[in-house]
């Protein structure tokens, strides 16, 4: 166990990711030196002592043994049939109180089967829910789900409300988060079945600020601070998003690079072009924070390299230290004496 006095370390999954180990070590070091943030690698050490070698980090960084990992292409069955996984392991220190949180570039699938078969549903929790910061002003707006759940009930989506106001709460500071519905128009009766549904009973739930519907376009407007949407629906618009910003950018350097005026004025706005260009870079947000499990869970972004390791596990820091699953548990728990209404009637 950790000794008194000294804060526990964020599990560190060192063997997901498409640049792992190399990029994810890195990430620690930086984590550890320049954000002041303790950290456990799990992975390897055949692989680990070597590339801490190389940051002459071996004394800072301790390794904790787990010789399976989990590929990016595999799904959830992978989290049985490799049972002694890096970020099972991970996983395992956060349940018996060795580390704060865990933090993983893995394949997302495989880290939230592991992750709800290792820490378990917070009480009254149904289904857990990935949510993303995007980047609007003055603070992140946060979508979920992102991914975690694509067949989601509406009684699931007015969970995911709470588990995002939430995170708004904690993570930002917001004293009475708005939360709006994403579907095909503003109007209540807009969407299909669920989304109906899901409107009316989140119009209905005390402790929901709730603005009603948003569209895609209202995405990056600030209209809310919480959108809430299935898995599905929130994976596909947030890829959209990542991917219209990646054309936006090719599209504007091109336009910079066409002629020695358009350079010349590229030259004048380099500060400003960077600025908005850290500011729209998923790596700069830290990553996904995986919601409801009895363990603060972030999922960096796979490509990751050393700045987005490092700034996901100052996230898990931060919110393992703010209590992000205490305050999920306030806003869920008294409600987990209703049953939960499917379809069929009740659960």
């Amino acid at each position: 166990m950790q000794p008194a006095g000294r804060a526990l370390p964020v599990a560190l999954d060192a063997m997901g990711g498409d640049n792992a180990p190399g990029e994810i070590v890195a990430g620690a070091v930086q984590a550890v030196r320049e954000r002041g943030v303790p950290v456990v690698l799990v992975g390897q050490p055949r692989v680990l002592s070597p590339a801490l070698a190389e940051h002459g980090a071996l004394a800072e960084i301790p390794i904790v043994r787990a010789e399976e990992a989990l590929e990016m292409d595999e799904g959830a069955l992978a989290s049985l049939r490799r049972p002694r996984s890096s970020i099972a392991i991970a996983c395992h220190l956060v349940r018996r109180g060795d580390a704060s949180a865990v933090v993983s570039a893995g394949s997302t699938a495989g880290v939230v089967a592991t992750g709800r078969l290792r820490l378990r549903a917070q009480q009254g929790v149904v289904r857990p829910a990935i949510a993303v910061t995007l980047p609007t002003r003055p603070h992140p707006t946060i979508l979920l789900d992102a991914g975690a759940t694509a067949d989601a009930k509406p009684e699931m989506l007015v969970q995911f409300a709470h588990l995002g106001v939430a995170y708004a709460e904690v993570a930002f500071g917001l004293r009475r988060p708005r939360v709006g519905l994403l579907t095909i128009g503003a109007e209540p009766e807009k969407g299909n079945k669920i989304a109906k549904r899901a409107h009316e009973l989140l119009a209905a739930t005390p402790g929901i600020d709730f603005a009603g519907n948003v569209e895609g376009h209202d995405l990056l407007t600030r209209k809310v601070d919480v959108v809430v949407t299935d898995g599905f629906t929130g994976n596909v618009a947030l890829k959209t998003l990542e991917g219209s910003v990646r054309y936006a950018f090719g599209q504007l350097r091109e336009t910079i690079e066409e002629s020695p005026v358009a350079r010349f004025g590229g030259l004048l706005q380099r500060g400003r072009l960077r600025a908005l260009s850290d500011r729209l870079d998923p790596e700069a947000h830290g990553g996904a924070v995986l919601l409801g499990l009895n363990g603060t869970v972030v999922i960096a972004h796979g490509s990751s390299h050393a700045r987005g390791v490092s700034g996901a596990c100052e996230l898990a820091a931060r919110l393992s230290s703010q209590g992000i699953v205490s305050r999920i548990g306030e806003r869920i728990a008294p409600k987990s004496h209703r049953p939960l209404m499917t379809w069929g009637g009740t659960r």
